[in-house]
């Protein structure tokens, strides 16, 4: 921070009076403070008469609108007008923010809506005009077509400072020509009038009289800049994008809206211009390429301040473009947004403070960063405003005069200069210190942070190759002739080489394993066109660190990552290991992003297919990796997936019932009940789930309805989009199987399972019933199904003859499933998970009615327990049973996380075998 001495400072550091100024702002200064502001003495000479017309109160649409109308009472034409309320509003929020201490956001919303009113004032004048001239401009179908004036920067994220350009695009819907006057004449192109629009409104707004302007007008964010047409079609400027829009033009665009006609504000046009700009700002996949982008706009404009302020060290303190000024918290957060907002579109906002919030809940900065960052913007947009009520001039740096720099520290709140300086610059490191470590160090991507410099040169391929072990040299080696690598534009090949550098340098050093570094290689192959990816991992090397361990543990990772890639930046949460799925938090959300895609009108039925999958696969990610980094056990596992899916088919279910055109009521009288692993909460990675839809409704549209809703609802589940699918479907257990309906009513479920009437259901559908859990539906549902269920498994049997049918059945299992000799599969040969879990099912179905403790759906492993606990088996062998049967399933889960098959040779897991051979020969005999 560097601090000029000027005329006025005195020997001890206060200031002091200066001749033809207030009394010194530093020597007891007397209210009020705006008093000093020499922008606020020249307004109140010049306008003294018409400061009464704006009514009290921080300025907005309503009053603006009336001090307006009483100006043009008065003679004014409207470029008069519209100029001396600006005047008036300026006047005012210096008195509001310097005496009153207004919040930033009635300054900035004041500013705003001053802009906003002005141009729509002058957007219908101009039409007015040239309507007269011309007739007006006729789209296709000879609609009138609009021109939409976008606002940019902080007129669009609605942020404007109180000296502020605004920069605006001029877009008009259609082309064609004008209808022309009655008598005919007149008629223009339609390019032609809207450009003849732009300069009428520019005259209005931005032109300086003796009353000045109203705002400085830049259009030099328009499609080709300064050369390009001053207003442009829809279709034109699609193809602008689509052909030559630039990475830095992305982040211009991100806080564009359109602000006039305010009448056109809610038309369909104006979504359509919106859903060509997302896409273009937004990315469907991860976007870390832009980081370079950013880096170098951001060392221009430090390059440029830096020539600014050679010789001249008060220039050292621009509020805005300094090191730790404004730009570079507006920087960091739309970098973020830009990064992630292709899939998380509940970053798309506009403003600043806005999004702060919004980055740190999903996890892009921590919350402390968050409130930190937002405290400076407050202070440094404060400060801001400060130096430009001084003398109304757009300037951005701390005043040089110890006076007027006094009187900036006094309207902050501060009792001496000092105290202000040192805040000032507290904020300012702050902001630098995290602006430098999301792009590596303000000189590019620095040793420390990625390892190797942004812009060194390359390395030799062939040179790499021969330093490698023998796998990973094996595997480099055919990268040689590779088509997708030889195609790789030279910056592009460039990151990839980078990336195998520092592998090669973790790997010499221990820190990863040369099968991960093979599967990276395997991974990033078939994903070399989409160079995010590598631009990621080469921004982040924490998560390319994760990766490769993730890759090192497993081979199902490799897949899973293969088919999603776009999770990989689940890896840079600091909180992704310490977690557990919060079911509450992720329909919350998700309930988010939907709603995100609700405002711009993207909530079409295939973008929440996506939405849901794009989801469902983050969530899971996290499951695998706390799961392969040992932080969960089996069991949590299958609980944390279970949990997932009764989430998502949650969610699914409320939004298909929403969007079923034949619903009859607000909430469907409706219930899902899960069997199997989602019943028993056992799910596995690609688990199937098994489902029964059950209803309960006496509309006489309810079997038509329900049948309409549940197709909608397992298409919704189980169609594969450009995101992949959610789960495959099994209807099976439903009242008489494939043949029987999809969704039945719960009478005649609840008869079928009861045997009561003709059509029964049979010993081995009740054997199901034992893993059968309501997961989601009505709640008069659930209690009405528990008591089912209850009934069935309850239910007297002869014992004998259940013995002799489960036993059958479980036959029938094995058949199915042959195993080789020699070898023990931990589900299918004896000894096997399966005979555990038909001991059990007998156990509960024979049992249950006199030991109610086992009719509870709480596992296998805790039902053994119970039945030892029972006395209901031999002492110990319950419990040895259970502990046996989590140690199969641990061997599977890690058989399938690996890919390998599910069976070993003994001696391995004898024990388990024996232990459940025990259980066996317990139970049947």
């Amino acid at each position: 921070m560097t601090r000029a001495a000027g005329a006025g400072s005195a020997p001890n550091g206060e200031a002091v009076t200066t001749p033809g100024t207030p009394a010194s702002p530093a020597a007891a200064l007397s209210p009020p403070l705006s008093q000093y502001a020499r922008c606020l003495q020249r307004l109140q000479r010049r306008y003294a008469g018409e400061l009464p017309l704006l009514p009290a109160g921080a300025p907005g649409r309503g009053t603006l609108e009336q001090a307006f109308a009483a100006l043009r009472a008065r003679g004014h034409d409207t470029a008069a007008a519209l100029r001396i309320l600006r005047q008036l509003v300026l006047a005012r929020l210096i008195v509001l923010d310097c005496d009153a201490q207004a919040p930033l956001a009635d300054v900035v919303r004041a500013m705003t809506e001053l802009a906003e009113f002005a141009l729509d004032t002058a957007c219908a004048q101009a039409c007015h005009e040239l309507d007269a001239q011309h007739g007006a401009p006729q789209g296709p179908q000879g609609q009138r077509a609009q021109l939409w004036v976008v606002g940019m920067g902080k007129l669009g994220a609605r942020e404007l400072n109180v000296s502020s350009d605004i920069d605006l695009v001029y877009v008009y819907d259609h082309d064609g020509e004008t209808a022309g006057t009655a008598s005919g004449h007149g008629r223009i192109s339609n390019h032609e009038y809207f450009g003849r629009a732009v300069r009428i409104i520019y005259a209005l707004v931005g032109d300086t009289t003796e009353h000045g302007f109203v705002f400085r007008v830049d259009l030099a964010l328009r499609p080709n800049g300064n050369s390009g047409p001053p207003a442009v079609s829809l279709d034109a400027l699609e193809e602008y994008f689509q052909v030559q829009g630039r990475e830095w033009e992305r982040f211009a665009w991100l806080k564009s809206r359109v602000i006039a006609p305010r009448a056109s504000i809610a038309d369909a046009g104006v979504l359509a211009l919106r859903a060509v700009v997302l896409p273009f700002v937004f990315r469907r996949y991860l976007d870390y390429s832009v980081f370079e982008s950013l880096r170098t706009l951001h060392q221009q404009i430090r390059e440029h301040a830096t020539r600014r302020s050679a010789g001249r060290p008060e220039r050292a303190n621009d509020v805005k473009l300094s090191r730790g000024g404004i730009r570079e918290i507006e920087f960091t957060v739309q970098l973020l947004q830009v990064v992630r907002g292709g899939q998380f579109p509940e970053l798309r906002c506009r403003g600043t403070l806005q999004a702060l919030p919004r980055l740190a809940h999903a996890g892009l900065m921590t919350a402390d960063t968050a409130e930190r960052l937002a405290r400076a913007y407050e202070f440094l947009r404060r400060v801001e405003h400060r130096v430009q009520y001084l003398d109304d001039q757009q300037t951005h740096m701390l005043p040089a005069a110890d006076t007027d720099l006094a009187w900036v520290a006094h309207t902050m709140g501060h009792g001496q200069t000092s105290d202000f300086l040192d805040d000032f610059c507290s904020h300012r490191e702050c902001v630098a210190q995290e602006f430098d470590a999301l792009l590596g160090g303000h000189n590019g991507c620095g040793k420390g942070r990625c390892g190797m410099a942004a812009s060194a040169p390359p390395p030799d391929l062939d040179a790499l190759i021969a330093d490698q072990p023998p796998a990973f040299r094996a595997r480099l080696e055919a990268w040689r002739g590779h088509p997708r690598v030889n195609a790789l534009r030279e910056e592009v090949r460039a990151r990839l080489l980078r990336l195998v550098v520092r592998t090669a340098e973790w790997l010499r050093a221990g820190r990863v394993s040369e099968e991960a570094a093979v599967r990276m290689a395997d991974w990033l192959e078939p994903l070399l066109r989409r160079q995010s990816y590598l631009a990621l991992l080469l921004e982040r090397p924490a998560v390319h660190e994760r990766l490769l361990h993730m890759l090192g543990a497993a081979r199902w990772p490799a897949r899973y990552l293969l088919l999603h890639p776009g999770v990989i930046d689940e890896l840079a949460s600091d909180a992704l290991l310490s977690g557990r799925f919060d079911a509450a938090e992720f329909t919350r959300e998700i309930e988010q992003r939907r709603a995100a895609l609700a405002r711009t009108g993207e909530d079409g039925d295939e973008n929440l297919l996506n939405l849901l999958r794009r989801t469902h696969h983050a969530e899971l990610f996290r499951i695998l990796a706390r799961d392969v980094e040992h932080r969960l056990s089996v069991e949590q596992v299958a609980d944390d997936l279970s949990a997932l899916a009764d989430s998502v088919l949650a969610v699914t279910a409320r939004w298909c019932w929403e969007r079923l055109p034949a619903r009859h009521r607000a909430e469907p009288q409706f219930a899902v009940i899960g069997y199997g692993k989602l019943g028993g909460k056992e799910l596995g990675y690609g688990s199937d789930l098994d489902i029964v839809f059950v209803y309960e409704d006496d509309d006489e549209r309810a079997p038509e309805v329900y049948a309409a809703f549940v197709r909608r609802l397992i298409n919704w589940l189980t169609t594969k989009t450009g995101e992949g699918d959610l789960f495959e479907i099994d209807t099976a257990l439903r009242p008489n199987g494939n043949s029987g309906l999809l969704v039945s009513s719960f009478a005649a479920y609840a008869n079928y399972q009861q045997q009561r009437g003709s059509n029964t259901a049979w010993t081995w559908e009740h054997q199901a019933m034992t893993r059968a859990r309501f997961v989601l539906g009505e709640p008069a549902l659930k209690t009405r199904f528990d008591a089912v269920r209850e009934a069935v498994i309850a239910a007297p049997r002869d014992a004998q003859a259940l013995k002799a049918e489960i036993v059958a059945m479980r036959e029938k299992v094995r058949a199915a499933h042959p195993v080789k000799p020699g070898w023990f599969d931990v589900k299918h040969s004896p000894g096997g998970m399966v005979d555990a879990e038909f001991a059990v099912q007998y156990l509960v179905l024979s049992q249950s009615a006199a030991h109610p403790a086992l009719r509870d759906n709480v596992g296998n492993i805790a039902l053994l327990q119970r039945a030892d606990a029972q006395g209901l088996l031999p002492l110990g062998v319950g419990e040895a049973a259970a502990a046996a049967y989590r140690a199969l399933r641990q061997a599977q889960h890690r058989a399938r996380l690996n890919e390998e098959p599910t069976r070993v040779q003994p001696p391995a897991l004898v024990c388990e075998r024996d232990a459940v051979l025990a259980l066996w020969a317990t139970v049947f005999g």
